[in-house]
């Protein structure tokens, strides 16, 4: 297995705190890996050092096979990035920016600025200056800046920044492209988990700059099975009759919210709402769910480890 990025105890201490702790990154070639974690849980800083833009306090950082160092310049030219707010030269038509970044990259094939152009959908924009443009449209031109090389490596910060729905289908599409036509790799940090739970191949959970959970999105379906949830106020008649009339030991009550999941899939809706009416209890609400990565998500940020 070919792997792009590899951080080993990547550390960073700013005046004292240190707000990276020995995080140990895997990104395999090829994959979208998304980068998850609340504000100020060091996601921003992780991307900074790996584009050689922050040294490290502690630790190593390999970038495309190579031992990144502060004289790393044939690697970093095999990476685009976005981190933070892109900046522009704001008097200037979004092709000529994109024309002075092909020209310090030493990049000299015009004709990629036209198609950067195109895959993000910045189209019949050629003489409207940079300062015109809306959020959302700087963001765009940030990505087809960093697209425009056909870098191996893509790192991108929050990308759907300033986006409508439309516009962050349209990226959620393009990164998918990227991935898969292209052969990029893609490390994306988002608090659009949604978005994330649709491209990803891998995740990566960060919480006051420790890494809590690496794993393949394969994985975190196959233990997201489903459940039903049942809202009634008498938790412990219905448990019992669960347990008495319908032979389930699989379920976990929820006291606080007046619910039960039950996960014994062999038993239908139906039989439990029987069940329930025959003994008098009353249904609040019976729904099928399934755990989504945000559900695995906050119970990593709010405990700090898997739930058993």
């Amino acid at each position: 297995m070919t792997y792009i990025v590899r951080t080993h105890n990547l550390t960073k201490v700013y005046k004292g705190t240190e707000v990276v702790s020995e995080v140990n990154l895997n990104v395999k070639k090829g994959e979208i890996y998304g980068f998850l974690g609340p504000n100020g849980a060091g996601k921003t800083t992780v991307m900074k050092m790996i584009t050689n833009l922050v040294t490290p306090t502690g630790g190593e950082i390999e970038v495309l096979g190579e031992k990144l160092s502060p004289s790393s310049f044939e690697v970093l030219k095999r990476m685009g990035s976005i981190i933070e707010y892109p900046i522009f030269y704001e008097k200037l038509s979004a092709r000529k920016n994109l024309e002075l970044h092909c020209e310090y990259m030493g990049f000299y094939n015009k004709g990629a600025i036209s198609e950067a152009l195109k895959l993000v959908n910045l189209v019949n924009i050629e003489k409207k200056a940079v300062k015109e443009f809306s959020l959302g449209m700087k963001q765009r031109l940030a990505i087809a800046r960093a697209i425009i090389t056909k870098p191996d490596l893509l790192i991108l910060d929050e990308p759907v920044n300033g986006l409508d729905p439309v516009g962050i289908r349209e990226l959620r599409d393009l990164f998918l492209n990227l991935s898969r036509e292209y052969g990029m790799t893609l490390l994306i940090s988002s608090h659009i988990l949604g978005e994330i739970e649709q491209i990803a191949d891998t995740i990566g959970v960060i919480r006051e700059g420790k890494l809590l959970e690496e794993a393949s999105m394969d994985m975190i379906r196959s233990k997201h099975v489903e459940h039903v949830e049942l809202r009634v106020k008498e938790q412990a008649k219905a448990a019992f009759v669960l347990e008495n009339e319908l032979n389930i030991d699989n379920f976990r009550i929820k006291e606080s919210d007046d619910l039960i999941h039950i996960y014994d899939s062999n038993i239908s809706q139906n039989d439990i709402i029987h069940a329930m009416v025959t003994h008098q209890i009353e249904i609040g609400s019976i729904n099928k769910k399934s755990k989504t990565l945000e559900d695995y998500f906050l119970q990593l940020i709010e405990g700090g480890h898997k739930d058993a």
